[in-house]
């Protein structure tokens, strides 16, 4: 199959089963959208959103995280993946977003960069969910999920890499929310270790299930069915 035709299936799919998707983190705007994109590097949405609805409520502003300190802010992020530094990014952030951007969220990636704690991946996830911009963030599901259906080569060895091959040939207007199909199905369907391929509706355009279509329907008939 070729690429273009890939994409295509690719597309058609999701517009028809999933025409609205969106990010599983709980935020109200902007500000705590931000917050939470970063504590969630590494960790869990559902871990991130146990612990913010605490932190927007004692933190709602740039300001209030700015006249804070780490020995305050701590106890509120201790459970998430590595407290210490997301307790300092989110200190400096709020310093950085009050002395820098008038306390505003920035809406471009080369200004959100800037911020502690923001990388490309974590400004790519807010401008394109804030305002739907045609940016591409590539986390580890979506970076194997497109390895895996045949969009983007096989050898791609970044995130980068594989953002700019999505870029390129996913039309502008699916862009953004392309990224949410690709997360959603790498984190329930086509899962790191083991990917659920008998319960997949890609396999029709799926590279990785063309390889191994012969090895993967032989694992599912000689695996023992568990009792419920």
């Amino acid at each position: 199959m070729l690429k273009k035709e890939r994409y295509a299936a690719f597309i058609d799919h999701f517009s028809t089963k999933m025409p609205v998707a969106e990010t599983e983190l709980s935020y109200g705007n902007p500000f705590q959208l931000l917050v939470a994109v970063v504590l969630s590097a590494q960790c869990t949405d559902k871990r991130v959103n146990m612990q913010t609805p605490a932190i927007f409520r004692d933190f709602p502003t740039p300001e209030h995280l700015a006249a804070s300190n780490f020995d305050e802010l701590f106890p509120y992020i201790k459970s998430i993946s590595y407290p210490n530094n997301k307790t300092r990014h989110l200190l400096g952030l709020g310093k950085k977003l009050v002395e820098d951007f008038n306390s505003e969220v920035p809406s471009t990636v080369e200004e959100l960069i800037k911020l502690p704690g923001v990388g490309r991946k974590t400004a790519n996830v807010i401008t394109s969910v804030v305002w739907n911009q045609p940016n591409m963030a590539v986390d580890t599901h979506v970076f194997r999920v497109s390895k895996r259906l045949g969009l983007v080569p096989q050898n791609s060895k970044t995130p980068l890499e594989v953002e700019k091959q999505l870029v390129k040939h996913l039309p502008k207007k699916h862009i953004h929310i392309a990224h949410h199909w690709l997360i959603l199905h790498g984190r329930y369907v086509c899962l790191a270790r083991k990917p659920k391929c008998m319960e997949c509706s890609l396999t029709h355009f799926c590279r990785h299930f063309e390889k191994n279509k012969a090895k993967i329907i032989e694992e599912a008939n000689t695996t023992p069915l568990t009792k419920p």
